[in-house]
């Protein structure tokens, strides 16, 4: 499968670049992420009118990923109490090799495809609960393996990826693929495939607590 994540970066020779062209060359690259993720509304749509009733039937939220993909979504969840009051055991943000991870990279952790399995059961999880995988490559054996164990087990599914067709598409129910193209500096998947992340968990969660009643008159 080619990855797009790993394509080859538009721009050459950085290092002779000015710094004013260094910074316009990545804002003109960041100005294609909206785009992309306007492409892929109908997805995440698809996947929140699955997520609500989860949750609403009393289901819990949770995040996993690797590197950047996993500490994103760990932001993504650590941020729902504080702005919409909501309890710290709704929505869980989990990462490969666990909390010291967040800080510093963990060798071989996003390698383990039964480690994210494990993770959850350590929040008693069940088939009341949804479950999205995070990773830019969406090739990530913790991720894709915690999603298999998940959908064989009678969870709902869902993942945000920037390969398109990738393994971990395939592995869950509701996907969510965002083709950002080439990063600007070649494979740096936490540069626009992390901004595109970060969007889309920001629709899915906001989306979320909205029809949950959490806003209500946005005053």
């Amino acid at each position: 499968m080619k990855k797009i994540t790993e394509t080859a970066s538009l721009y050459n020779n950085l290092e002779d670049m000015s710094l004013l062209d260094l910074l316009e060359n990545m804002n003109r690259e960041d100005q294609k992420v909206a785009i992309a993720i306007e492409a892929i509304i109908p997805q995440i749509e698809r996947l929140v009118s699955m997520l609500v009733p989860c949750f609403q039937s009393g289901g819990r939220l949770f995040y996993i990923g690797a590197g950047t993909s996993g500490r994103l979504g760990i932001l993504d969840a650590s941020e729902i109490p504080p702005t919409y009051g909501y309890p710290h055991d709704r929505v869980i943000g989990l990462i490969a090799g666990g909390d010291k991870a967040i800080r510093k990279s963990v060798e071989h952790a996003e390698d383990d495809t039964e480690q994210a399995w494990e993770d959850l059961t350590q929040y008693h999880i069940s088939d009341k609960d949804f479950v999205i995988g995070i990773a830019a490559s969406g090739t990530t054996p913790y991720v894709i393996g915690g999603i298999k164990k998940c959908r064989s087990e009678g969870l709902l599914t869902g993942c945000i990826t920037n390969n398109p067709g990738s393994p971990l598409s395939i592995a869950c129910e509701y996907p969510i693929e965002i083709n950002v193209g080439p990063e600007f500096i070649t494979g740096s998947t936490r540069m626009k495939s992390g901004t595109a992340q970060k969007l889309a968990l920001n629709m899915i969660s906001t989306a979320l607590m909205v029809k949950m009643g959490r806003v209500k008159g946005n005053m």
